[in-house]
């Protein structure tokens, strides 16, 4: 095989996307780079089979490594090797496919001095995907600076002459967006992403010198594809809650009603109904009262919960079935 068509080396790579909740904020655990223009990482180790037998305990030890943290719940997510993602030049050298994960923990003092001593520390998802954060209604951003660069994006996107099963431009932003007859899906996550990236507004686009350059791009800007990696944790994430007790896993063994609100408020990215989210949790019959309460909140005491595990022996599918809007 000739040097001009030998393939390159291919080198396989695994990021987590660490979840947790801090002062009822969603939170992901970033690596921070050298210089004042450094971006956001996340975690990223390589796969060496020499030492760890599979993804999964190379991915723990790596994150154990980099940030002191050691992980609970985690799930494959995807692989992620499009050409360039590493921005090497003539996509020389090996080429990095990375397997992403999700991972969900929990945050105490203790282990919040461990991640500062090693560089690493929580950021609010939502400084990186502003749009994606309902609670306080419908962010300004979508309309101030969003739609109408997608639309005019959308208007000047020349159209594929060949018949598929991809929408037109600016169906995919209607659909991503919930415009007109369409409604908001929290889930579309990863979608919404992509549509910012090709028309430019994601930063991450212009340095791979994929789009030119253009006005402000929303939200915090990170390393190679990394962001595009948390739009694909937060999806499944915000889809996960509704089918699996997963939320638990951020939470305190004990809580209360209102902790629990707040938490899937903070992942699904929109404000919940006080009455209608308590129906919600005792019809799905996921926690069951301690007994004791609670006075941290300054008012009247609040009946503290756990999680009920023998949910997971009754139903095959036990989870918040928070609806879309």
């Amino acid at each position: 095989m000739t040097e001009n068509t030998a393939r390159p080396p291919v080198e396989i790579g695994l990021n987590a996307a660490v979840v947790a909740i801090s002062g009822r904020s969603p939170c992901i655990l970033a690596i921070g780079g050298d210089g004042a223009q450094a971006r956001d990482a996340l975690p990223f180790g390589p796969f060496d089979p020499r030492q760890h037998r599979t993804f999964e305990t190379s991915l723990r030890a790596s994150v154990q490594t980099q940030t002191a943290l050691k992980l609970g719940y985690i799930e494959q997510l995807y692989t992620f090797g499009d050409r360039g993602r590493q921005k090497l030049p003539d996509e020389a050298g090996t080429h990095m496919v990375s397997v992403g994960y999700l991972a969900l923990t929990r945050t105490d003092a203790e282990a919040n001095e461990r991640l500062a001593e090693a560089g690493a520390r929580w950021r609010d998802w939502y400084s990186y995907l502003p749009w994606e954060d309902w609670r306080q209604g419908r962010p300004a951003v979508i309309d101030q600076l969003i739609l109408p660069a997608l639309k005019r994006w959308a208007a000047e996107e020349p159209l594929d002459d060949r018949v598929n099963l991809t929408p037109l431009p600016l169906t995919r932003v209607r659909l991503a967006f919930g415009l007109d007859d369409f409604p908001w899906d929290e889930e579309r996550v990863l979608e919404r992403y992509e549509l910012l990236y090709e028309a430019g507004l994601a930063e991450e686009a212009v340095t791979d010198g994929r789009a030119r350059p253009c006005q402000a791009s929303p939200g915090t800007t990170m390393r190679h594809d990394h962001r595009r990696i948390v739009a694909t944790a937060m999806a499944r994430l915000r889809g996960k809650i509704k089918y699996r007790p997963v939320i638990f896993e951020l939470m305190a063994p004990e809580f209360t009603l209102t902790e629990l609100q707040a938490t899937v408020e903070a992942i699904s990215g929109r404000h919940l109904h006080k009455q209608n989210f308590r129906r919600l949790v005792e019809g799905a019959e996921l926690v069951e009262p301690t007994g004791g309460s609670t006075s941290a909140t300054g008012g009247r005491p609040a009946a503290l919960f756990r999680f009920r595990r023998r949910i997971l022996e009754e139903r095959p599918a036990p989870g918040l079935k928070v609806g879309m809007r």
